[in-house]
């Protein structure tokens, strides 16, 4: 299939992440279905949508009516089949755990065209985890976006050895279409390639927190001012949620059984009490 073929996408998960990898795809003018069971969900996705448009018409980085296009190209809805019927790719965009992405996959699957590519945005889990719960396996891989997919350039589109090479290529391309720059990770590898990297950071991070060696603030300022990063590792969870954090590293404590792979102490707390970062006004740092 090649990118001009591709006529309607399909996106499951309207929260923060599939919200806007949705506007994304309508942005570059593609018809983009939008789903999520919960309606509350779509509510919410929807009211974003709606106020980011009117922002960026505001402040002239987008005209009134590639905006009012773009949003005629975006539906938001809680009808699954309706989303992804006849959609040619899609964006799978859930809880990074295997059982909620394999039951998801196998309830799309009975709706869908043969051709239609499973995309997974998967953070960590590589897909031939659950590729077999769709008829085709060699149609699914993992493209993984980044927070706040609609500023984020970067996608990781990682090859894993059921996956067709005509499947990395469309969505290599496709990921261009989209304004996006892809790297191909060429294995399959728990976390690809930048959150192996951020993984190190931010447990290494959590480890001095943990035994009292600094401060969350001057953790932050030794990395954004020692190795040139733009935001601290700590500062970074808030931003990307403490509860993905847990829910990712808890997964993979229950694949690999090393206790070594549980969350830290600093992001258990957290969890525990509610608060995830800056979603909840509340993290490492204090957003009230």
């Amino acid at each position: 299939m090649k990118v001009n073929e591709i006529k309607k996408v399909a996106v499951v998960g309207a929260g923060t992440m599939g919200n806007q990898i949705a506007m994304q795809i309508a942005n570059s003018g593609f018809a983009v279905a939008c789903y999520s069971r919960k309606e509350t969900t779509i509510r919410a996705a929807g009211k974003f949508a709606d106020g980011w448009y009117k922002k960026a018409v505001e402040k002239g980085k987008m005209a009134e009516d590639a905006a009012a296009e773009a949003q005629k190209r975006l539906v938001f809805t809680n009808d699954l089949k309706a989303a992804v019927t006849e959609a040619d790719i899609v964006v799978e965009a859930v809880a990074d755990i295997v059982e909620i992405k394999r039951n998801i996959l196998k309830e799309i699957d009975a709706y869908t065209p043969d051709h239609t590519i499973y995309a997974s945005n998967s953070s960590y889990i590589v897909s031939s985890k659950f590729a077999d719960a769709v008829a085709r396996p060699e149609k699914v891989l993992n493209v993984h976006f980044f927070n706040p997919a609609l500023i984020m350039k970067l996608v990781e589109v990682v090859s894993g050895p059921h996956v067709s090479d005509e499947t990395v290529e469309t969505i290599f391309e496709f990921s261009k279409a989209i304004d996006k720059t892809p790297i191909l990770v060429k294995k399959e590898i728990y976390g690809f390639v930048v959150n192996r990297v951020f993984s190190a950071i931010t447990k290494e991070a959590c480890y001095l927190l943990d035994q009292g060696v600094a401060s969350i603030e001057d953790i932050d300022l030794a990395v954004k001012n020692g190795l040139g990063h733009p935001m601290g590792p700590l500062q970074l969870l808030d931003l990307t949620g403490i509860d993905l954090e847990y829910d990712v590293l808890m997964e993979k404590y229950r694949m690999t059984g090393d206790v070594s792979d549980k969350p830290s102490p600093a992001i258990v707390e957290r969890y525990a009490k509610g608060n995830y970062g800056k979603k909840t006004k509340k993290g490492f740092y204090d957003y009230e």
